[in-house]
């Protein structure tokens, strides 16, 4: 049998889709582990919930470098340590340079169905065009700004009382799914991206 896939994941927050990709990794069946996260920050609940799942951890703030080149060089090289097989950025709010995603399968959701409402303010955007369909999205994080080939998207309704709150939580909660789901068939199946198509199942890792 296969060994797990190895994971890396990148918080800067709260990191509850790090907890559910924590979650699913107990089962043995899901074919992946959590090998590191890492972070921007200190002293974040990201961080607290690795710990929690012993966790190995690490932190490359960027004012602690030269330049953000140098920065991005050594988050690369506190990633690659851990070889893991994937990296998902899990709410990381900082933009990775074309060196580290040339190493690295990165993965990162946003919380609209991509092309739609790139950017910070997905749900807002969402309700202010009233869309009546929203949703999120995983993709293959590239040079842009969620403009990476899409491994998955998930639907949500938008309805008539939303805010942007409560917009915004029903699309997290379908997002954590998504990302579990995805990120599980990713580990035992494999994936493959050709241009802008992205099949999960293209053979063992």
């Amino acid at each position: 049998m296969n060994s797990p896939a190895r994971i890396v994941v990148l918080v800067s927050g709260a990191g509850t889709n790090l907890q559910a990709l924590l979650d699913a990794c107990t089962e043995s069946s899901y074919g992946a582990r959590v090998v590191a996260v890492g972070a921007d920050r200190d002293d974040i609940e990201g961080l607290a919930r690795a710990d929690r799942a012993g966790v190995p951890t690490f932190v490359a703030k960027v004012g602690d470098y030269t330049s953000r080149e140098h920065w991005d060089r050594a988050l690369g090289d506190k990633v690659g340590a851990f070889e893991p097989d994937l990296v998902v950025s899990a709410g990381f709010m900082k933009l990775l340079s074309a060196d580290f995603l040339e190493r690295f399968l990165t993965l990162n959701t946003h919380p609209a169905l991509c092309p739609a409402f790139p950017g910070m303010h997905g749900p807002r955007d969402a309700l202010e065009h009233g869309v009546k369909v929203t949703g999120a999205t995983l993709f293959v994080v590239d040079a842009g700004v969620d403009t990476g080939p899409i491994v998955a998207q998930v639907p949500v309704t938008v309805e008539e009382d939303d805010d942007v709150a409560s917009l915004h939580e029903r699309i997290k909660t379908a997002e954590r799914a998504m990302l579990v789901d995805a990120v599980g068939r990713i580990a035992r199946d494999g994936l493959a991206v050709e241009g802008r198509r992205v099949r999960i199942g293209a053979g063992p890792r």
